[in-house]
């Protein structure tokens, strides 16, 4: 059984990698401000099988596979980084449009909403890297079955990052439109963003396996 203290710990790591800006928070607010909260929402229950798509590989030996093969590891972190970087350049880039400004997308049915949240956070290095090399760090041999542990740490993450992204989706519109009458922070929120973004790729090359 784990300690109350480690899930709290874990729960804060969580916390702060839900917090920083990547594909998951950019397609969710961008799908929340041009089609509204339902379809946010339907997006997020994608990104959430995403999550447990990523537990049951990290119960099944995700972990064991990346350090048996670290070619793979590395892929991982390259093609995870090029795509940060793509998302920087699209930030900042002469023409670009925040993911605060509203645009005319084409409404998008439930099914293929859901999916693009799967596929969106399947697909999401900054997720990858949490599973793979900070979750074991929080797990102990001597606390009983690693299997459960692996369960009851991403039960954790998953909350944490259903209840950040929701609240995320909720005030989506009204912080687009504070923006949208203030198009110098407009600018700023795009240069901030591919900043982040930026120095994430950096830290995600990296990034080593424990």
């Amino acid at each position: 059984m784990m300690s109350f203290g480690t899930l709290i710990s874990f729960a804060f790591v969580s916390l702060g990698m839900v917090c920083s800006p990547g594909p998951n928070m950019i397609y969710l607010i961008s799908r929340s401000i041009t089609q509204g909260r339902m379809a946010g929402l339907i997006s997020l229950l994608g990104v959430m099988l995403g999550f447990l798509v990523y537990i049951i590989a990290t119960m099944l030996g995700l972990t064991i596979l990346f350090t048996a093969v670290p070619f793979i590891f590395e892929t991982v972190k390259i093609a995870g980084a090029a795509y940060l970087l793509w998302l920087a350049w699209n930030a900042v880039k002469p023409g670009a449009t925040t993911i605060l400004s509203t645009r005319n997308l084409p409404i998008d049915p439930p099914k293929k909403l859901f999916l693009m949240g799967f596929m969106t956070n399947l697909l999401n290095p900054k997720i990858a890297i949490l599973y793979v090399s900070l979750l074991p760090q929080f797990e102990n041999p001597e606390r009983g079955s690693l299997f459960f542990q692996s369960a009851s740490l991403g039960l954790v993450q998953i909350t944490v990052s259903f209840t950040v992204n929701l609240l995320i989706i909720l005030t989506a519109s009204r912080v687009a439109t504070w923006f949208g009458t203030r198009p110098t922070w407009l600018s700023v929120q795009r240069w901030l963003m591919g900043s982040v973004l930026t120095g994430l790729a950096v830290r995600l090359v990296f990034e080593r396996r424990q």
